[in-house]
């Protein structure tokens, strides 16, 4: 398999249980994954989660949910993936609200794909 490069910017937030890095609980009922899965351009990657039998998800770690959103900038990027975030809920659940904003708000100028 081959990567193939896009000129698409991706952002992706990871939804994590309360209390992580620390002592965190396992088995909360995760709601709203097909909505953030219905999200155009947004990507939700499982880490830990279980499948609970009745064709739903719960959390079973620290780092449940990376969700990523792509776009056409970092901005259109992350407002996708902040986009898919508010639909998913459990819990306890916890993600930072900054993600990209420095990179968005101070771009560098060294930041660039080499091929």
């Amino acid at each position: 398999m081959r990567p193939r490069w896009r000129e698409d910017a991706a952002v992706c937030v990871v939804m994590t249980s309360g209390g992580y890095p620390g002592a965190f609980e396992k088995g909360a009922a995760i709601r709203g994954l097909e909505e953030a899965e219905a999200v155009p351009q947004a990507l939700v990657f499982h880490a830990a989660t279980a499948a609970d039998g009745r064709g739903g998800f719960r959390t079973d770690g620290g780092r449940v949910l990376g969700i990523t959103g792509v776009g056409s900038d970092l901005a259109r990027a992350r407002d996708i993936a902040y986009a898919a975030v508010s639909r998913v809920a459990w819990e306890r659940e916890h993600h930072r609200s900054d993600i990209a904003l420095d990179a968005i708000e101070r771009p560098c100028s060294s930041w660039s794909r080499t091929e």
